[in-house]
């Protein structure tokens, strides 16, 4: 359920701020991927749910987009 209020919550963003979200999504994913190269990263899972994070981002631009 935590999932779907994350995506109700991107659906009421403007895309400004769904791109500045998207931005920020890609900085952390990068800082993930460098952490777990140099065995940093305690949280492995993280970085699969960032990334699901980013094709939600994603999914909701390209809506909006369609609907105008």
């Amino acid at each position: 359920m935590k999932t779907k209020k994350y995506v109700e919550d991107l659906k009421t963003k403007s895309a400004a701020e769904l791109a500045q979200d998207l931005v920020a999504a890609k900085k952390e994913l990068f800082n993930l991927r460098f952490q777990n190269a140099t065995n940093q990263l305690d949280n492995t899972a993280r970085i699969k749910e960032v990334r699901k994070n980013i094709a939600r981002i994603q999914t909701v631009i390209t809506q909006k987009q369609r609907e105008n």
